[in-house]
């Protein structure tokens, strides 16, 4: 017979770096910790020492490798009840110049992972009225030249949660959408390139530079005050709006702003 267990149960992927590993810092008092990464040698290093936490090397590109874990899980558990789609991949590269599989590849770390991971584990959130916390951008909402990927497969995440979070309204099941900006977190020192490599020029960027300590906070607090949407940064929540307002506005000053991008591209 399974016994209840002492805290409540919440799963991180990209637990081992950035974000991810600020807010299992920071849940840790709270939750018995689910952490999940494609970097096993990370996540030996970052959570050897934590009795209170069991680490699962995945790739969540693999969706073979998921479905098994999803399964592992379901029979193990009574229940879940917070899950954090925090993984993430991005790539700096003008759409024209990114093969397919770079494409493909965001998209199924950014969008097809949470997805399957939601709806996998939905059975376990239902028993214990639990929360999905889905790690957005403000790159699914605005054009960001280089970004078209990217911005795909977090526009692709929202419109898919936002409708899930309608229909699980009677659940008791709730979503909180985190939409961060300039994060200094490694994912930018992994973008991909056109062709699959890393990246060698840097970001461009606007608006300031937040730490992940400072993202993560303002993530717990929301998921404690049970928020729906989380914008921390007024300058590209505006930003959003401005594109909503004024389109050809918004891609002619972005052009100029993110002009390095085109530089460094051709």
């Amino acid at each position: 017979m399974k016994s209840a267990p002492a805290k409540p149960i919440a799963v991180i992927t990209g637990a081992a770096s950035g974000i991810g590993l600020a807010l299992a810092h920071q849940l840790r008092a709270h939750y018995l910790l689910l952490l999940v990464d494609v970097n096993a040698t990370a996540l030996q290093h970052q959570f050897n020492d934590w009795d209170d936490a069991k680490v699962y090397a995945i790739d969540l590109t693999n969706s073979a490798a998921v479905a098994a874990w999803l399964t592992s899980q379901l029979n193990e558990l009574d229940g879940l009840d917070l899950l954090v789609n925090n993984a993430g991949i991005t790539h700096r590269s003008l759409a024209t110049a990114t093969q397919m599989d770079v494409i493909e590849r965001v998209m199924a770390v950014d969008y097809f992972a949470p997805v399957q991971l939601s709806q996998g584990l939905l059975p376990l959130l239902q028993k214990r009225s639990g929360k999905i916390v889905n790690m957005g951008s403000m790159a699914g909402w605005m054009p960001v030249l280089g970004r078209a990927g990217y911005c795909a497969a977090k526009s692709a995440l929202s419109q898919y949660f936002e409708t899930l979070r309608a229909e699980l309204a009677d659940t008791g099941v709730t979503l909180l959408m985190v939409y961060p900006s300039f994060i200094d977190t490694p994912i930018e020192n992994h973008a991909l390139d056109g062709q699959g490599s890393i990246a060698q020029h840097p970001r461009s960027m606007v608006g300031k530079m937040r730490s992940t300590e400072w993202m993560a906070q303002r993530i717990v607090r929301a998921i404690r005050n049970n928020r729906q949407r989380l914008f921390p940064d007024r300058f590209t929540y505006f930003a959003s709006l401005f594109y909503r307002i004024a389109p050809s506005l918004y891609l002619r000053l972005m052009r100029r702003r993110l002009r390095s991008e085109l530089d460094h591209n051709h």
